[in-house]
């Protein structure tokens, strides 16, 4: 039998997309037949994405930490069950992914990820930037964040997300995870929320790259630094 899963989304405002991303997710869980608990970690919304994710039965945890690597720990140690899904708030997961993310760990993986397809309309070098992105993510064996699951064992051992990073804490956590044991990127995809490359144009885009240029990786340390993720939302 499979054993029962532990799905934990971060929120921070997210009344607009957190409902269809747990009707997905239900529906997806569902197909299977999984035993799960579905928890949302409401970082210091201001919205009503706490009374959403109670109204489609999922329980709420709320934190002050504006850190995502440190609302997902968080979600990870209230958890009750052996497998953890890390799923974002603006991602559809449907049953095919589920289903091949459940396969993987039955069979021994320690975790994995998924490929990422964009829902909304994109441009034609959009298209090939997210292809080779992919390419890219499991040439390396790195899961892109809005979709990540382990065993709990091996997440444990892997010391969880790296509160050091306000970002690519997913990359730090892929790695961690792959030395733990076999690491799956899987061929099926998840579709994510375009809305960073809408609300935020090319010149932010840039700019982020010029520091990155400048600072190297100690830019993911800095939150102020990071307005694409932490910035005021542009929706």
């Amino acid at each position: 039998m499979q054993p029962p899963v532990s799905f934990i989304l971060p929120a921070h405002d997210e009344a607009r997309l957190l409902g269809a991303t747990l009707d997905a997710l239900g529906a997806a869980a569902d197909a299977l037949d999984l035993e799960r608990e579905v928890l949302v970690v409401d970082d210091a919304s201001t919205d009503a994405t706490a009374d959403i994710a109670r109204a489609h039965g999922a329980r709420v945890l709320r934190v002050e930490q504006r850190h995502i690597a440190a609302t997902r720990n968080a979600g990870a140690r209230v958890a009750v069950h052996p497998l953890l899904v890390f799923v974002d708030a603006d991602t559809l997961v449907d049953a095919r992914v589920l289903r091949a993310a459940m396969d993987a760990l039955q069979s021994g993986a320690a975790g994995g990820g998924a490929g990422v397809a964009f829902i909304g309309l994109m441009a034609p070098h959009e298209r090939i930037a997210v292809v080779v992105a992919n390419l890219a993510l499991r040439r390396a064996r790195i899961a892109a964040g809005c979709f990540l699951f382990c065993t709990r064992a091996a997440f444990e051992a892997a010391g969880g997300f790296d509160e050091t990073w306000y970002a690519a804490e997913d990359v730090a956590l892929s790695r961690a995870l792959a030395r733990q044991g076999r690491f799956e990127i899987l061929r099926e995809s998840v579709r994510t929320s375009e809305r960073k490359l809408r609300s935020f144009g090319a010149r932010d885009h840039l700019r982020l790259m010029w520091r990155f240029a400048l600072r190297g990786r100690n830019i993911l340390r800095d939150r102020e630094a990071l307005a694409l993720w932490y910035g005021k939302r542009r929706d």
